[in-house]
């Protein structure tokens, strides 16, 4: 028979929830129990996060960093060189006017 053991890990805090299956060992005749890991458990809404329990950067668990950097990269990679150059254009000729406003405040 299967049941879900939540499990709190002392050094971070973090409870887990594992999937528990019991079985008879036969050579120490005594019942034991095999464990699966579930996911993370929310604190606010007590709801099972799946996760691979390894806090990889990489796993298919983890929501992907949307930082700006990140936003800018997903952005261009789907543009053609002709494009980009005309981007690196652009953003020369931004670089320049922001220059010349930061040299020339009393301009603005």
């Amino acid at each position: 028979m299967a049941s879900i053991v939540k499990h709190t890990d002392k050094r971070s805090g973090i409870t887990y929830a594992y999937e528990s299956v019991s079985y008879w060992d036969k050579e120490t005749k005594m019942p034991r129990c095999r464990r699966k890991l579930i996911g993370r458990v929310d604190p606010q809404t007590g709801e099972i996060l799946p996760t691979d329990g390894r806090c990889r950067k990489n796993s298919p668990y983890q929501k992907p960093d949307e930082s700006p950097q990140a936003q800018i990269l997903a952005r261009l990679k789907g543009m053609k060189v002709s494009e980009l150059k005309k981007e690196i254009v652009r953003l020369e000729l931004e670089l320049g006017e922001a220059k010349k406003q930061i040299e020339n405040p009393e301009n603005q």
